[in-house]
């Protein structure tokens, strides 16, 4: 089902039915079951992977075995190792499905090779580059000085449909805090909605 992408494309640049078409006709799609890797250490895989239905993750497990969720990826966001996907470096990154997930698999080079059907796709390329770039340094931000509370409002306000869709202790890890300490800022911020009403 490309016509997901192909809509996402046309919401962002000014394409005709037609261009779209042509643009996403050398693109696959593939449903991943949930629980299913599509990524390991040490792979070398240069794809991104459009979202079309279901939701995915990146994380990476430590000496401990404990795993450290670096980013969600539902319905409409693009998800890769840029180790992998940009430097041809092996993955440093595990990415798996979360739910039963339709991706568009979308290769490394095309943006370059629809660039004579749709010239303005390398400006969006950069845009969505740049938008990357200001989410970990934002996530990185968070991490390093914001408060628990601050870390779980920002995760609402990024993934604003996520809250029932993932264990709770997979938020907790992309927080970087412990479930129980994720419960406890659940349970403050619970409190001080009702006092409000």
């Amino acid at each position: 089902m490309l016509e997901h992408f192909q809509l996402y494309l046309k919401s962002r640049l000014q394409l005709t039915d037609a261009q779209a078409v042509e643009a996403t006709s050398c693109l696959n799609t593939k449903t991943f079951k949930k629980g299913q890797i599509i990524l390991s250490p040490g792979d070398l895989r240069s794809d991104n992977y459009f979202v079309n239905s279901g939701l995915l993750r990146s994380f990476t497990i430590d000496e401990k075995g404990k795993e450290h969720i670096i980013q969600f990826a539902p319905e409409n966001w693009v998800i890769s190792d840029r180790d992998s996907s940009i430097f041809n470096e092996p993955s440093q990154l595990f990415i798996d499905a979360i739910e039963q997930t339709e991706v568009v698999i979308v290769p490394k080079d095309f943006f370059s090779d629809i660039k004579n059907i749709v010239p303005q796709i390398l400006e969006l390329n950069i845009l969505m580059l740049h938008n990357s770039i200001r989410f970990m340094q934002k996530r990185i931000n968070m991490l390093l000085g914001a408060t628990a509370e601050d870390r779980y409002l920002d995760f609402i306000k990024l993934y604003p449909n996520l809250t029932l869709r993932v264990p709770q202790w997979m938020i907790a890890s992309y927080l970087g805090v412990t479930p129980e300490s994720l419960s406890r800022v659940r349970k403050d911020l619970a409190h001080k909605h009702f006092k409000k009403n």
